[in-house]
């Protein structure tokens, strides 16, 4: 059993220090990549506002009452997105990412799973992500971080 735990070793042994400088780092990009993604949808929803063809999308997919959804969904993209990206209410954010990306993971279910055909392979994967960030918080680069507090 200690032998599954043993670290491996590496192809090219000479980049140790690099892997070794750059895993704090790898945190954060997996945090900005995911907060970014999420902003990026909710700036996008408060640019086009709650217009009627968009609150009908919603409520096609069965999100009713839609403006509420349109509005929570905005919530947690913008604020939570930014928030992710900063590290700041690390957990809470990419948990509500989640949460969001499981309701349409469920509404999604019966297109099957590729996302050319409005499946749920996309919002499995950044929810997956999402709530691998909500376990593991902010990381070593993050405000919760700096500030010493997190959830």
């Amino acid at each position: 059993m200690a032998d599954a735990q043993a670290e491996t070793r590496l192809l090219i042994p000479s980049l140790k220090p690099f892997y070794d400088a750059m895993l704090p780092l790898s945190w954060l990009i997996v945090r900005v990549a995911v907060g970014w993604n999420l902003f990026v949808h909710g700036y996008n929803k408060i640019m086009v506002g709650p217009t009627d063809a968009f609150l009908k999308g919603f409520a096609d997919l069965g999100f009713v009452p839609p403006a509420l959804f349109w509005w929570s969904s905005f919530v947690v993209e913008m604020v939570g997105g930014i928030c992710i990206i900063l590290g700041l209410f690390t957990r809470i954010a990419a948990a509500a990412a989640a949460i969001e990306m499981l309701c349409i993971f469920v509404a999604y279910w019966g297109n099957g799973f590729g996302w050319m055909k409005r499946g749920y392979e996309y919002v499995l994967l950044w929810g997956l992500v999402a709530f691998a960030i909500a376990l593991r918080g902010g990381g070593p680069y993050s405000l919760d971080r700096k500030i010493g507090r997190e959830l």
